[in-house]
C-alpha cells in the first residue's frame, strides 16, 4: 500500500509540475503578445512587404520571368523523362557492365547539389570549349539532374509491373526489347505519372537557382526579376508577389497529383 501510495504522491506532484508549466508558459506568452503589440508597427511591415509602390511597372517583368520559370521546368522535364527513361532501362539490366555506367549517373547527380551542376556546365564547361548562355547552360542541368530522379522513379515503376506481364509476352514470341516497349513500359508510365508531376513541381521550385548564374532581361527567371527589383527598391515586395506566383503555378499541380493518386489507388 505504501508503494501505490507513493507513485499517487509523485503523479499528483507530476500534474501540478505540468500544471505549473502551462500556466508559466501562458504567462509568458501574454507578455510576448503584449510586447508585440506595443514594438510592432503594422504600417511598417504593410510598406515593406505589400507596397504596390515597389511593383509598379513590374507586372511585364514579373509575366515573362514566370514564362521564363515555366520555360526552364518544361525543358527540364520534357529532357529528364527522355534522359531517365533511357537510364532506368540501363540500371534494370542483367548485365553488371551495362547497370554500372546507369548507377554511376543516378548516383553523380542525386549526390551533389544541383546549385553545382548548374555553376560546372556554365562556369567550368568553357574550359573545355563548351559555352552556354545562362538560360541554356540552366535548362540542361536541371534536365540533367532531374534524369537521376526520373529514373529511379521508372526503374520503381518499371519493377512494380508484375513479372507475369514479361513472361506472357515472351510466351507470344516477343522479343525482350518488344515486350518492353509495348507491354512494360507503357504500364509503368501509368503508375509514375503522379511522381512525374511532382517533379515538374520541384523544376519549378528549383528553376529559382538559376539565377545564382545571372541572366539578361529577356532570360531572367521569377526570383531574378524579383532580386533585381528588390536592389533598385530596398523593399521586400517584390519577393512577396514573386512567392504567390510560385503557389499559382505549384498548387494546382499539387491538386492535380493528389486526384491522379486517388484515381491510381481506387478499384476498377
Amino acid at each position: 500500500m505504501a508503494g501505490l501510495e507513493l507513485v499517487e504522491v509523485h503523479r499528483v506532484r507530476g500534474r501540478e509540475a505540468v500544471a505549473g508549466l502551462i500556466a508559466a508558459g501562458a504567462a509568458l506568452a501574454i507578455v510576448l503578445v503584449g510586447a508585440a503589440r506595443e514594438t510592432l508597427d503594422l504600417r511598417f511591415l504593410a510598406d515593406q512587404y505589400f507596397n504596390v509602390d515597389a511593383i509598379r511597372g513590374l507586372g511585364p517583368f514579373l509575366a515573362r520571368g514566370a514564362f521564363n520559370t515555366l520555360r526552364l521546368a518544361v525543358i527540364g522535364e520534357v529532357g529528364g523523362v527522355v534522359i531517365g527513361l533511357a537510364v532506368a532501362l540501363i540500371v534494370i539490366s542483367k548485365r553488371r557492365w551495362v547497370r554500372a555506367p546507369g548507377i554511376a549517373y543516378v548516383d553523380l547527380f542525386r549526390g551533389t547539389p544541383l546549385l553545382m551542376q548548374l555553376s560546372f556546365i556554365y562556369l567550368a564547361l568553357p574550359f573545355v570549349g563548351l559555352r552556354f548562355d545562362v538560360f541554356t547552360a540552366g535548362a540542361a542541368g536541371l534536365a540533367l539532374n532531374s534524369a537521376a530522379y526520373v529514373a529511379e522513379i521508372f526503374r520503381a515503376g518499371i519493377q512494380s509491373v508484375e513479372r507475369g506481364q514479361m513472361e506472357a509476352a515472351r510466351g507470344l514470341g516477343m522479343p525482350y526489347r518488344a515486350a518492353m516497349r509495348y507491354v512494360i513500359v507503357p504500364q509503368a508510365f501509368r503508375r509514375v505519372i503522379p511522381p512525374l508531376v511532382n517533379e515538374f513541381i520541384a523544376l519549378l521550385k528549383d528553376s529559382s537557382l538559376v539565377s545564382a548564374l545571372g541572366a539578361t532581361v529577356a532570360s531572367r527567371e521569377l526570383l531574378r526579376v524579383a532580386r533585381d527589383a528588390y536592389s533598385q527598391t530596398a523593399n521586400a515586395t517584390p519577393f512577396v508577389v514573386a512567392s504567390l506566383i510560385y503557389l499559382l503555378m505549384t498548387l494546382p499541380l499539387t491538386r492535380i497529383v493528389s486526384r491522379l493518386e486517388r484515381g491510381l489507388k481506387a478499384p476498377a
